[in-house]
């Protein structure tokens, strides 16, 4: 992607102005499985008396790529560093997989206009409703 690229599209990584203001005032404290980079502000509270956490994608931004352990974080859950406190993956836990939505690997019903629009008759349990009953 270039320079240009970099100064600006923000839909695809951190932009050259977010990785300046990060690694001026951010103190990167965490990595997750995606290589998302999580930060916080070296100066601890801000005026509501939070401290400021942020994310930098690897690669689209796209908020479902934030595991819930990290998630949890960024949103002020809880302070300690999800990276220090996990506890062991179940066996039934499935990994990652991207939204879906708006590309053409998205779940279509039968019937959806994208799958032909033809849908299976009803088998009468329905009965639609007329205003004159």
């Amino acid at each position: 992607m270039g320079i240009l690229g970099k100064i600006f599209t923000w839909w695809d990584g951190a932009t050259i102005g977010t990785s300046l203001f990060s690694s001026m005032n951010g103190e990167h404290v965490g990595t997750d499985a995606q290589g998302n980079k999580y930060y916080r502000a070296r100066k601890k509270k801000t005026v509501e008396g939070r401290e400021r956490r942020w994310v930098i994608y690897d690669g689209a931004n796209d908020a479902s790529r934030v595991p819930a352990e990290w998630h949890g974080w960024l949103h002020g859950a809880f302070d300690d560093l999800p990276e220090s406190n996990l506890p062991p993956a179940k066996i039934w836990e499935a990994d990652y997989s991207p939204n879906a939505t708006g590309t053409t690997g998205a779940y279509r019903p039968q019937g959806a206009l994208e799958r032909g629009g033809q849908r299976a008759r009803a088998t009468g349990d329905y009965e639609s409703w007329a205003p004159d009953a």
